[in-house]
């Protein structure tokens, strides 16, 4: 080759020639892969950058599967949790049978006080069998021999033989039905203060004009007659003025019953004071809370019954005042209610439906997984967002069989018997049903942040592999361009090297 002499155009135009070549093979390569950097001998910047972003979307495309994996797991405890919910309805709608069906028991447990004089519904108290009648004595302990309306209520101690005991002094009292009257010093006097220097008869008409009792002045004796409401005494005056305290009826007794049917123990004073007892609706209102009622019939006698809430249970010892010796209560003690056996078959039957749908709620909690992963039995999810690992979430399952729900299988013959056993229940449930909702809530959330994060993870993908393409793609259209004018530009080479050799060729005539 090195014999080989070309001239100096030839030789320019075979460069131009090879030159154009490789120009032309380069724009195929590009067209044809479509890539204007395939190397780093290419661009090794750009090749370099591109490749570095290719990988990171590589990783983080990889990390899509586990976070959709992720994303149904999370549907699938949400699903347990719907079905879960419904269970629960379903469980409440069977006590709340309970509570619409018939009592349980033929004869609740009950009972009933001895029949008191003038007793009603509107006045429990009773009245006094007759009018309390004394006589008050002189200062020196002596009856006076006689009093009238205009004797004093307290003198100058023998200064009068008819005057009332001097011993009366300021700040004495007298309750008449729970109207408290205080002497007060002087004659003058207001409301149910007395002057203890006013008259006997300033005394009775004021007692009478707040009460309601009938008072006079018969024989040199203060006579009191019961009002509708009955009649009660008591106070530091009431011996000072002959008088003595009224025992008849329930007014100041006492009456205790122990708690019943879980319920709150009754304490309760039969009167006409605050927070006493005096009519069957205040006496109801204090038995509300140890699931009690009372009625009272034509008689006067009272009867205390079980309420519906507890007919399953027997009303608890019955003590105080009004219990003793020839008292109302005295001697009661409550029989155990009698069941209905029909009833109680029903309930039975109940409690086996009600069995059943906590035995679904065990195996739907179970059942609600994905790839191994259960967040009602526990498990806890774990999600990776980036390639380094730094950003994740962590999701910590729950347990939600019965006994993670707070509820536990009932039994024949001792639960669902009244009321209260239905109440219970339904309480229990519905702050299952609470927990679920809270539950469902939270994994909403979860469920929600995740699938933003996957959206967030693809849009990130196509962004790197958009930048990527942006450092490494070549334009088709400029390409197609370069390869049309090399082509051309060829073309003029080959014809140019062409024209060059036709000076040899002459040579070449010559020598022929």
């Amino acid at each position: 080759m090195t014999g080989i002499v070309l001239s100096a155009s030839v030789r320019q135009n075979l460069l131009s020639l090879q030159s154009t070549a490789q120009l032309l093979a380069t724009t195929q390569n590009d067209l044809s892969t479509g890539k204007k950097v395939n190397s780093a001998l290419d661009n090794p910047t750009n090749y370099f950058t591109a490749q570095g972003l290719d990988n990171r979307a590589s990783d983080i495309s990889n990390l899509l599967d586990g976070i959709g994996n992720g994303v149904q797991v999370l549907q699938a405890a949400n699903t347990g949790i719907t079905s879960l919910q419904s269970l629960v309805d379903s469980a409440k709608s069977i006590a709340n049978q309970v509570l619409q069906s018939s009592v349980g028991y033929s004869t609740k447990s009950t009972v009933t006080s001895a029949a008191l004089t003038g007793a009603t519904a509107t006045n429990l108290l009773g009245s006094s069998t007759s009018a309390v009648t004394g006589s008050a004595v002189n200062n020196d302990n002596t009856t006076p021999a006689a009093i009238t309306g205009s004797t004093l209520l307290s003198g100058t101690s023998g200064s009068s033989s008819n005057d009332l005991a001097s011993s009366i002094t300021t700040g004495d009292t007298l309750v008449v039905n729970g109207t408290t009257f205080t002497f007060v010093a002087g004659s003058s006097s207001s409301g149910t203060n007395i002057g203890i220097t006013d008259t006997v008869t300033h005394l009775l008409s004021t007692i009478q004009s707040a009460t309601g009792v009938t008072s006079s002045i018969t024989a040199g004796a203060i006579s009191l007659t019961p009002s509708a409401s009955g009649l009660t005494l008591s106070g530091t005056a009431l011996a000072k003025l002959g008088l003595s305290s009224v025992g008849d009826g329930l007014s100041g007794q006492t009456l205790t019953i122990a708690a019943t049917g879980g319920g709150t123990a009754t304490n309760i004073t039969f009167g006409l004071g605050t927070g006493q007892v005096a009519t069957l609706n205040d006496l109801n209102t204090k038995l509300a809370a140890n699931n009690l009622q009372a009625s009272i019939d034509a008689s006067g006698k009272i009867s205390i019954t079980t309420t519906n809430d507890a007919a399953s249970s027997t009303i608890g010892t019955i003590g105080g005042t009004a219990t003793a010796s020839g008292q109302a209560f005295n001697g009661l003690t409550a029989a155990a209610p009698v069941a209905d056996a029909t009833s109680q078959s029903q309930r039975a039957s109940l409690v086996a439906q009600y069995n059943n749908v906590l035995a679904q709620i065990n195996t739907t909690a179970a059942d609600s997984s994905f790839n191994g992963v259960n967040l009602l039995n526990g498990d806890t999810l774990k999600l990776t967002f980036n390639e380094t690992g730094k950003s994740s979430l962590s999701i910590t399952g729950v347990t939600f069989n019965t006994g993670g729900l707070g509820l536990s299988t009932l039994t024949s013959g001792v639960d669902f018997l009244d009321n209260n056993s239905a109440n219970k229940v339904i309480t229990a449930l519905s702050s299952a049903s609470s927990t679920l909702r809270a539950e469902a809530s939270t994994l909403g959330s979860n469920l929600s942040v995740v699938q933003i994060r996957q959206d967030f993870n693809k849009n990130l993908i196509n962004v790197l592999q958009t930048g990527s393409s942006n450092l490494t793609l070549a334009d088709t259209n400029e390409e197609a361009a370069n390869s049309q004018a090399l082509s051309t530009r060829q073309s003029i080479a080959v014809s140019a090297l062409s024209l060059a050799n036709q000076s040899q060729q002459s040579v070449l005539q010559l020598l022929r």
